[in-house]
């Protein structure tokens, strides 16, 4: 496909990357194509993205004093992310973590995620959340005032739903205007607004890993962009 074809509503393909490709070594991440990890901050270097069956493998070193972060540019103001993915254990999980690096009212530039496990999707915006600095340092206090926590709890939106381990699901996960909205396998699984997903410029995926996951076939696309 050429970033001129449009797929459903999703708008113009500007990345995809089905991952048919080796390394040319197995000690240290070698992802290629554009793609970052936080291995060498997080995990004193030790690999944890492995290309192998042509899919790209996540997994936690024990090592790693934080998840598993594997990133990519994606900016948009209105897009979709789509993917295939397969959790091969009950306690993990997959984050679609949305960012803007330059936006620094937030830690790290976190805007909202989406995170899929095998018994519920899980949609939080980060942006006028949890990640807000003055927030964040009030919550890692243990300061957090009643009314705050109040605010928090209508931060994220959670939806039942349970995944086979073992088996490759499709995701889409797109963002227009304030709504963020989850499917898999072609169904709507749940969506969420909130302030913090309206946020003007989407500038990077992270895809957030705290145990294992194997993701394939990632496709970005953009409706529009900020500029």
């Amino acid at each position: 496909m050429s970033a001129s074809v449009y797929a459903d509503d999703r708008g113009t393909l500007i990345f995809e990357d089905d991952f048919e490709r080796n390394e040319s070594q197995e000690t240290k991440d070698e992802i290629g194509k554009g793609w970052g990890s936080n291995s060498r901050s997080r995990a004193k270097g030790n690999k944890q993205v492995d290309l192998k069956n042509g899919a790209m493998y996540i997994y936690i070193h024990k090592v790693a004093d934080h998840a598993v972060s594997v990133t990519h540019p994606a900016e948009f103001k209105d897009g979709a992310i789509a993917l295939r993915f397969m959790l091969e254990d009950p306690r993990d999980s997959l984050g679609l973590n949305f960012a803007d690096l330059k936006y620094k009212p937030v830690h790290a530039g976190h805007l909202f995620v989406a995170k899929i496990s095998t018994k519920r999707v899980e949609l939080t915006d980060l942006k006028t959340g949890n990640m807000e600095l003055k927030t964040r340092e009030l919550r890692k206090a243990g300061k957090l005032p009643a009314a705050l926590k109040e605010k928090l709890k209508t931060k994220t939106k959670r939806f039942p739903n349970k995944l086979e381990t073992g088996k490759w699901y499709d995701l889409v996960v797109s963002v227009s205007g304030d709504t963020l909205t989850v499917s898999i396998d072609g169904k709507k699984v749940g969506s969420f607004s909130s302030d913090g997903i309206a946020h003007p410029t989407k500038r990077l995926l992270r895809l957030a890993v705290p145990r294992n996951a194997v993701v394939d076939d990632v496709k970005i696309y953009a409706k529009s962009t900020d500029s």
